[in-house]
């Protein structure tokens, strides 16, 4: 015997009812994951803003800390034995002065010759025009003295000085102390550092290799779109050469720092200065900056999803200090000259 089956299932009520609570669940969830996507892209916006101007200020924070900080490539010592002239002029270094050679020696006293192309007398420097004198100290217990450098010769791996006393061949030479001018001071010298242009030099690296650097903060032009040139880039450059550099190159794009940098609120300049009022020291008027304040305001590279709106943060060190400089600084107070280095000649050509 054959049966037949009736039909049964959903009425199109009911179909229409399943159908719209589907709709209704997945506009929800669909418009979930909108809104967690948006979330996301606001915190990936705002998190690559954030850790481009931290790393902008770390490095600037590092680099002003070791401003003026004095160093040279290798241990210097002396080839020869000095005998102590009678008369020693430090106003004149050349009065009286004699010629010695100097060689590089590595830490276990082993002289060595260009490793690297490093030469001994890298970062010694002596510019009678300037005058612009490096100071050595003798490392040979009670004979040490502190001298200026009259002149180098490279090519000879010698130098000129007036000793005060005897020395033995080997003794060993230190750049000791630290420069007064390592952040160019705004005022006191020529082409110093400005409100948009920050001038340092020295030992920044701890590498024993001197160079000088220009942190220049170029913002945008309110209104306006970012120009390829300054002004009104929107960028922060860094450009650093060696500090016996014979020129200083142009500022491109493979200067960049950070990019996105606006005006900062009110008017306040990305670098103000706590400058002391001019000391004398050995003759030379020097103004001692003992403090840097780096403020930097930039936008999200992209537009937030969300507002419709670039994002903005500033970022601001208020109490950043250059402790060779500032320790230079208290040495000058207590008129211990003997470990206050000058600016060099080639840091002053650089800085127009």
């Amino acid at each position: 015997m054959t049966y037949r089956h009736g039909e049964s299932g959903f009425s199109l009520i009911e179909v229409m009812v399943a159908m719209t609570l589907l709709l209704v669940v997945s506009a929800i969830a669909t418009t979930a994951l909108m809104q967690m996507t948006s979330s996301q892209s606001t915190i990936w916006n705002r998190t690559q803003m954030h850790s481009g101007v931290r790393g902008a200020t770390e490095l600037l924070q590092q680099e002003v800390g070791q401003a003026g900080r004095l160093g040279l490539s290798a241990t210097v010592s002396l080839t020869a034995p000095v005998t102590a002239s009678p008369t020693c002029d430090p106003g004149t270094p050349t009065l009286n002065a004699v010629t010695v050679g100097v060689v590089s020696r590595d830490a276990s006293g082993t002289v060595v010759t260009s490793v690297n192309g490093i030469n001994p007398l890298t970062g010694i420097f002596a510019d009678p025009a300037g005058p612009s004198y490096i100071l050595l100290t003798t490392m040979d217990g009670d004979q040490q003295e502190s001298f200026k450098v009259a002149s180098v010769n490279p090519a000879g791996s010698t130098i000129t000085a007036c000793f005060t006393k005897d020395h033995l061949a080997g003794t060993v030479l230190l750049p000791l102390g630290s420069f007064a001018t390592g952040i160019i001071p705004p005022t006191g010298m020529l082409n110093g550092s400005t409100a948009s242009v920050l001038k340092l030099y020295g030992d920044v690296n701890g590498d024993g290799n001197m160079v000088y650097v220009e942190y220049t903060c170029d913002p945008l032009v309110p209104g306006s779109p970012p120009t390829n040139t300054p002004p009104g880039t929107g960028n922060l450059y860094r450009n650093v050469m060696p500090f016996d550099a014979t020129s200083k190159p142009a500022v491109t794009g493979a200067e960049v720092l950070l990019s996105n940098v606006l005006p900062n609120p009110g008017g306040t300049p990305c670098f103000t200065y706590q400058v002391t009022p001019p000391l004398i020291v050995q003759g030379t008027p020097f103004t001692f900056v003992l403090d840097v304040a780096i403020t930097l305001t930039v936008q999200t590279e992209q537009i937030d999803p969300v507002t419709r709106q670039f994002q903005t943060e500033t970022k601001a060190l208020l109490n950043v200090s250059p402790r060779n400089v500032f320790n230079a600084w208290m040495l000058a107070g207590m008129s211990y000259t003997d470990r206050i280095q000058s600016t060099p000649a080639s840091v002053t050509s650089l800085l127009p």
